[in-house]
């Protein structure tokens, strides 16, 4: 949720990583957020479930790619 809802703001994701005690936002908004990036127009609980469980394994992968990291990162900005 708090990388959706960076996105959304249109916020730069560069530099953003994710801190799992850092309560953001409503039950509602975080909800909201999520089914308005699921791709679905009314997507069930496990269709919800299964997106954020595949979101969370890919953000994780991003978090610590070389790639993504501050020193190469610079190279590779918005990548």
């Amino acid at each position: 949720y708090q990388y959706l809802r960076r996105y959304k703001q249109m916020e730069n994701l560069d530099r953003f990583t994710f801190v799992s005690s850092r309560i953001e936002g409503t039950e509602k908004e975080c909800l909201e957020c999520l089914m308005g990036f699921c791709g679905r127009s009314d997507p069930s609980w496990t269709e919800l479930c299964n997106f954020t469980h595949f979101l969370n394994f890919q953000l994780k992968k991003c978090e610590k790619s070389v790639f993504c990291s501050p020193v190469v990162g610079n190279e590779f900005c918005g990548f």
